[in-house]
């Protein structure tokens, strides 16, 4: 789990456009704070801490505290939005959370021991279905990534999500069948009907996410 870290915050007296353009020319970001049942608290943050965070990675799986008049928020930020044209940040939300909150988040798979798969040594291919598993867990125990082995793996070989030990409490999403995350691909010329079936079981896996993709993309256009 990575380290909780804290932004320090101006009040936000007025919102719109306009305040928004200012904010930033100023060299700041309009952000929002908002659940646990309170209400949303408009905010300013400084661009280079919050763009730090961002551009470091992991910053949609990191517990924050962002304090505000001295008082101190436990937040999750859920969501920013880059300028579409000059790709630099121009807002932020911020979800609060506690030690009893549970969020839906996606952790990026690492791959460990590549030196030691048979079937890479033999010419294949790490072919990646997934970079992230989208899982449930406790705000305060969102792992940073779950790292896949491939000691011992030879060619045709899947590594599927129970391949992967998931710490206490976290869950993925997708509870009816066994994923897969990766395969060990055959090189041209020497792939066997074990290989196939691995590609085709890969392709099935990609066929579904892109399903779940359009299916998410759908529900955020009725929203």
């Amino acid at each position: 789990m990575s380290e909780a870290y804290v932004l320090t915050a101006e009040a936000r007296e007025r919102v719109g456009k306009g305040s928004a353009r200012a904010i930033r020319r100023n060299g700041k970001i309009p952000a929002v704070i908002y659940g646990d049942n309170k209400e949303p608290i408009s905010i300013i943050l400084p661009y280079k801490e919050v763009a730090m965070k961002v551009y470091g990675g992991g910053f949609l799986t990191t517990v924050a505290e962002v304090e505000l008049d001295g008082k101190k928020h436990r937040v999750l930020p859920k969501s920013y939005d880059l300028d579409p044209v000059r790709d630099f940040i121009i807002h932020v939300d911020f979800l609060r959370v506690s030690a009893k909150t549970e969020v839906t988040v996606n952790i990026p798979v690492h791959f460990a021991n590549e030196e030691d798969c048979p079937g890479i040594r033999k010419g294949g291919v790490l072919n990646t279905v997934r970079h992230e598993v989208e899982v449930h867990c406790p705000a305060d125990a969102i792992p940073e990534y779950f790292t896949a082995d491939l000691a011992g793996l030879e060619l045709g070989d899947a590594i599927k999500i129970s391949s992967i030990t998931l710490p206490a409490n976290v869950h993925p999403t997708i509870t009816d069948r066994d994923f897969t995350i990766a395969t060990i691909a055959a090189p041209a010329g020497l792939k066997s009907d074990q290989d196939d079936e691995a590609e085709e079981a890969a392709a099935d896996e990609v066929e579904v996410i892109g399903e779940e993709e359009e299916t998410t993309e759908a529900e955020g256009g009725e929203e």
